[in-house]
């Protein structure tokens, strides 16, 4: 999402950072191409005027000129104004504590992923927090809405409370705070009409339902990579509702960063979470000190660990590191299983956004591995028999012959794969020697060779 911005402003500050002396002039050059950076990012205008002038006020003063480390000392004054400007330093929660149910009210254009943000939103609270969560669709324009988020309640196991075009909205959530009510639920989140502009006819209906609902939490859906028209948006529906936070959705796509960094400025509004994919599990509290540190390529080391946590399947990791231990042999099963842990966690380019210095050959690694080409691995091991897969030495050239056919590929491909889970299976065979210290040797080269393991040519 951030990776134009990222480019640009690191650029910008590498030239800054090594510097042992800073002039207003080189600031005031370096000012001019952050300003180029974040309009070219699509930020609103007046969220680049107001920063720059931020930045600017503390550059040319005591403490940037007058450091011992005057480039760094810049670095740190523009991560400190973009976390300003998204916010404030961490995560903005949702307000939970409140008499059962919790009415939490989405609204947004129609097109903005409301109704998946619902059922992301249902299953966070569910895993995360541990609450029981009920759904309901208030959007009687779009039958297909309804029965969409019926069938996502049922995968992230919220409950669902019908509803039907016939209804009117306020009815219909009146009737599902009922039904929260006598199913004991601790959170009932309500789904609402969207519009594909903001129009009078919009805007009176979402105020009566708000009216008349008074829900505790009311969070504007938005489109990421709508760009500036989203700050445009938001702006909008935080003068016609009280609004209390701001989901940003689609942020994993092609946008270019803008809508984050003008939507909390041109609302007054937090944004409370931050959507990186069409899957369920695929939403996140937004910490604005995290997404600078991405911008500016520092990484986002505890994002990163908390989604392990989440995310690594734990008995087959341990299971994993015991049979390691003992000596036995990494198998192709093994290897599909850490290229699925990988999937999982948003693909080898996911991981590399949020390692510390990786931003500027983030875009060089994920030309080379990303998610289709682990999906084909993937698909070529699941083409082998259990056999081949324990016992890898069994596949010959008809053999592999047999297994492209079957994925798919060519037997080109399926050598390569073969070679990568060799050097995979040295790796791990050095658990068992050299411990901890042969493991890491061997992941330092794996690193090394990253451009083989996306070796596949373009399809």
């Amino acid at each position: 999402m951030f990776q134009s911005l990222t480019e640009r402003l690191g650029h910008t500050l590498d030239r800054l950072r090594g510097k042992a002396r800073l002039s207003e002039e080189n600031i005031r050059e370096a000012l001019r191409e952050v300003r180029i950076a974040l309009l070219e990012g699509d930020v609103a205008l007046p969220v680049v005027q107001a920063f720059i002038q931020r930045v600017k006020v503390r550059a040319v003063g005591q403490d940037v000129l007058k450091s011992l480390t005057p480039g760094q000392a810049l670095v740190r004054v523009v991560r400190d104004e973009l976390v300003a400007v998204m916010g404030g330093a961490g995560a903005q929660p949702l307000n939970l504590n409140a008499p059962s149910p919790v009415v939490i009210l989405m609204a947004g254009l129609q097109g903005a992923g409301k109704t998946t943000t619902v059922a992301k939103l249902a299953r966070t609270l569910k895993e995360r927090h541990k609450k029981k969560v009920m759904v309901v669709s208030a959007d009687v324009y779009r039958p297909a809405a309804i029965a969409q988020l019926e069938t996502l309640a049922g995968q992230v196991g919220a409950l669902f409370h019908p509803s039907s075009g016939e209804q009117k909205p306020v009815d219909i959530v009146n009737g599902a705070i009922d039904a929260a009510r006598k199913s004991f639920a601790d959170v009932l989140i309500v789904d609402t009409a969207g519009r594909l502009a903001v129009d009078e006819a919009m805007m009176a209906e979402i105020k009566a339902l708000h009216a008349a609902v008074k829900p505790t939490e009311t969070l504007f859906v938005v489109d990421a990579m709508t760009g500036q028209d989203a700050a445009t948006t938001a702006k909008a529906f935080a003068e016609a509702l009280p609004l209390t936070g701001v989901v940003l959705t689609k942020a994993d796509g092609d946008a270019r960063g803008g809508a984050a960094l003008s939507v909390r400025y041109v609302t007054g509004r937090p944004i409370k979470f931050i959507g990186l994919g069409e899957k369920t599990d695929a939403l996140e509290p937004f910490h604005p000190d995290r997404i600078a540190g991405r911008i500016l390529g520092m990484g986002d080391v505890l994002s990163l660990v908390e989604e392990v946590e989440r995310k690594v399947d734990k008995d087959k990791a341990t299971k994993l590191a015991e049979k390691m231990a003992t000596g036995k042999r990494f198998t192709l099963k093994d290897f599909r299983d850490q290229l699925e842990q990988m999937t999982n966690m948003g693909g080898l380019g996911g991981l590399i956004d949020k390692l510390p210095g990786m931003g500027g050959m983030s875009e060089q690694i994920k030309s080379k591995v990303n998610d289709k080409e682990i999906k084909r691995m993937i698909a070529i091991i699941d083409s082998m028999t259990k056999k081949e897969r324990r016992h890898p030495d069994l596949l010959n050239g008809s053999r592999r012959a047999r297994v492209a056919r079957g994925s798919g590929t060519q037997p080109a491909d399926v050598n390569r794969l073969l070679k990568q889970y060799q050097q995979m299976e040295k790796m791990m065979g050095k658990l068992k020697g050299g411990g901890m210290k042969g493991m890491l040797r061997g992941l330092k080269g794996a690193m090394g060779g990253l451009g083989g393991m996306g070796g596949f040519p373009p399809r």
